[in-house]
């Protein structure tokens, strides 16, 4: 009862007060920086993170969760429109979005696609209030020896799943941001690490910069290699009536919304992951396989469900481990430390007020979403006819403006560049760049954890893979890279075949 009255009186608070207004600007801001092909939302909670530096601390995370969850839903309606998704996390609404448009249902499909983003954000939501308290007391008994699994763990999966067809690339890169977050200062004995005498180099990479220049330098570089893409053009007609009929799709939004909840909770995952299993889900239970590539709403509703319902998700262990689901997760999460927040195991006990403002956040961000995306679905698609090469030059100039700003140092914008110029290197050779932040983040994590577990046993490393939950987690780590091997993996499918052949037998 105790978190319900706090949950309430957070709705009540932002509501009522002048907050609601920052709630639809915010959400605005975000559906249009998602909708925009190349501007993703960890780009757009990125870029407004440097806005916010002189806000109250409790707005500032407002303004982001609201761009975040904003974003998000905006990317589909440039998946619908041009077969472009606006984020990564909406490329398998283009499966389906798009030919409903072409067939001249696009009102109907962004109706859809608004509803389903809403009731996953709901769903997640949910997952969000019943699940992070539980985490956190499950939490308080982990120490240095299982937040330093953690943090492997992370990189691990995220590798794994964010580099499919190659676990290797993703695996490369994580560790590669490992890396990059050693040089500076340790923290125990502010010892500079690879600085090789530059002074600006012992202060290390700042998380900002890095994540500026790794997705919007590298966004803007690759977006001005693309041809420009036209909208469909139709009418745009039975929004209300289709928002109507998605609620009574309650199996496909419920499933969707479970599945993309917890997708976002594993770390590094995040919406893509969330919207594609999501998707694969319906279309094996659907009645109906045949229409999903030809313009299904079912398919696009599991879709959109489920890369909302795994923001919140996303956000469950960022508030409860201090470890991000995902991208825009990982620079959510520096956001909250920079402005004196400090999530992890006791969030619930120091900070719980907090906890619930955040819940309260994505309630009245998902209502938002709602009513904007459904009574400015025409004017909304003016935003896709602003010209790509002055909008790209905007984007630079703003990246270049918020990596200066975090500390005054003209070495900050040449990292933002320099990080531009590493995450196109590494997009077009194959490698994810989502692990490589997830390594940044997680770098001072996992070296503190190490160093302090080290020290706490007289360098002894048995404990590891002695104490119960790290014993676990360490087995889930080996699990995965074992699974992830070539041989390994054929060998797994042979026997699922033969296995198959024999059933059917």
């Amino acid at each position: 009862m105790d978190g319900l009255t706090h949950f309430l009186s957070a709705i009540a608070e932002i509501g009522f007060s002048a907050q609601i207004i920052v709630v639809f600007w915010a959400t605005l801001l975000g559906i249009t920086v998602g909708m925009i092909p190349g501007l993703t939302a960890t780009l757009g909670v990125a870029l407004v993170t440097t806005l916010t530096f002189a806000m109250e601390q409790n707005t500032a995370i407002l303004v982001l969760i609201c761009v975040y969850i904003g974003a998000i839903y905006g990317g589909g309606r440039t998946a619908i429109l041009l077969n472009i998704p606006g984020t990564p996390a909406n490329a398998a609404s283009a499966l389906e979005g798009f030919p409903l448009a072409r067939k001249g249902r696009a009102g109907e499909a962004m109706a859809v696609a608004t509803t389903g983003s809403f009731l996953g954000s709901v769903v997640g939501m949910v997952g969000l209030a019943l699940v992070a308290p539980w985490l956190a007391e499950f939490a308080l008994d982990f120490t240095s020896f299982e937040f330093f699994w953690l943090a492997v763990f992370g990189i691990v999966l995220c590798g794994q799943l964010t580099a499919m067809d190659d676990a290797l690339k993703g695996w490369i890169a994580g560790f590669f941001g490992l890396l990059v977050a050693m040089v500076g200062q340790e923290s125990i004995h502010a010892y500079a690490r690879f600085s090789y005498g530059i002074r600006d180099l012992e202060g290390g990479f700042g998380l900002l910069p890095v994540l500026v220049g790794a997705f919007g330098c590298t966004e803007v570089f690759i977006v001005m290699r693309q041809e420009a893409t036209r909208a469909v053009a139709g009418k745009v007609t039975g929004v209300f009536r289709s928002a109507l009929s998605s609620f009574g799709h309650a199996r496909t939004w419920l499933r969707s919304g479970f599945i993309g909840t917890f997708m976002g909770v594993v770390p590094g995952v995040g919406e893509d992951m969330g919207a594609w299993v999501s998707y694969a889900a319906a279309k094996r239970a659907s009645k109906r396989k045949e229409e999903y590539g030809q313009g299904s709403t079912e398919g696009l509703l599991a879709a959109e469900t489920g890369n909302n319902a795994a923001v919140p998700g996303a956000l469950i262990p960022v508030l409860t481990l201090a470890i991000p689901g995902s991208a825009p997760a990982a620079v959510l999460l520096a956001a909250m430390i920079i402005h004196g927040l400090r999530p992890g195991p006791l969030i619930m006990i120091t900070q719980a007020d907090f906890f619930y403002s955040v819940v309260a956040m994505v309630f009245w961000a998902s209502c938002a979403m709602l009513t904007l995306g459904l009574l400015l679905t025409r004017p909304l698609l003016l935003i896709l006819r602003v010209r790509r090469e002055w909008l790209m030059g905007i984007i630079f100039v703003l990246c270049t403006v918020g990596a200066f700003a975090i500390a005054g140092r003209i070495f900050d914008v040449w990292v933002m560049i320099g990080f531009g110029l590493i995450g196109f290197m590494m997009r077009e050779a194959g490698f994810p760049v989502a692990p490589m932040i997830l390594g940044v983040v997680l770098g001072p994590i996992l070296d503190n954890n190490l160093r302090r577990s080290l020290a706490l046993t007289q360098g002894d490393p048995l404990p590891f893979v002695t104490r119960p939950i790290s014993a676990v987690i360490a087995s889930l780590v080996f699990l995965i890279i074992i699974f992830s091997l070539p041989p390994v993996r054929r060998r797994v499918a042979a026997f699922r075949a033969r296995f198959a052949r024999g059933g059917a037998q």
